[in-house]
């Protein structure tokens, strides 16, 4: 039995701290941190990118895609994205998912409804490309923006129901 209670004790500690066996509480309580709580950052505050033609490229992102302009005094609105997945992920240099191979950067933006999203683009003269595949994190879908940037559509799993 007391093999067994010593069992139950171990496992117990390994998930909730040696507090729980037997004469360590005291030692528990008095024991500083082993180290602080590591400070994180909260999400992405900002996408910064080099343009040919600045005002007309920011001009597209807000009328294609509903991105605000940057703010040119502290009374313009910003953009205020929904709160939602990121994924942030370094690729390989060779990498071939951005496409051309002399894009540094490739930005995905998320959408509640990709098939009405793609209607709108190639309304407006956008040629999309569609991924045929539904993932089990979602569907996707690529465009670019006048300078050549590939930008990356996706409807997460489930986000079209969810709006």
């Amino acid at each position: 039995m007391k093999t067994q209670r010593r069992k139950v004790l171990v496992a117990l500690t390994a998930a909730a701290g040696s507090a729980l066996l037997p004469g360590t509480f005291a030692a528990a309580e008095q024991t500083p941190a082993a180290s602080p709580v590591k400070e994180t950052v909260t999400g992405i505050g900002g996408v910064f990118f080099r343009a040919h033609d600045p005002k007309t490229l920011a001009h597209w992102y807000q009328d294609h895609l509903g991105i605000s302009v940057t703010p040119q005094s502290n009374n313009d609105p910003v953009w205020n994205q929904q709160a939602g997945q990121t994924v942030f992920s370094p690729f390989p240099e060779t990498t071939k998912y951005f496409g051309d191979a002399t894009k540094q950067w490739m930005i995905n933006f998320r959408v509640a409804d990709l098939d009405r999203m793609v209607r709108q683009l190639e309304a407006a003269g956008i040629a999309v490309k569609v991924d045929p595949t539904t993932y089990p994190n979602g569907r996707f879908a690529r465009i670019h923006d006048p300078e050549g940037n590939p930008i990356e559509l996706w409807q997460p799993m489930h986000a079209k129901d969810a709006s």
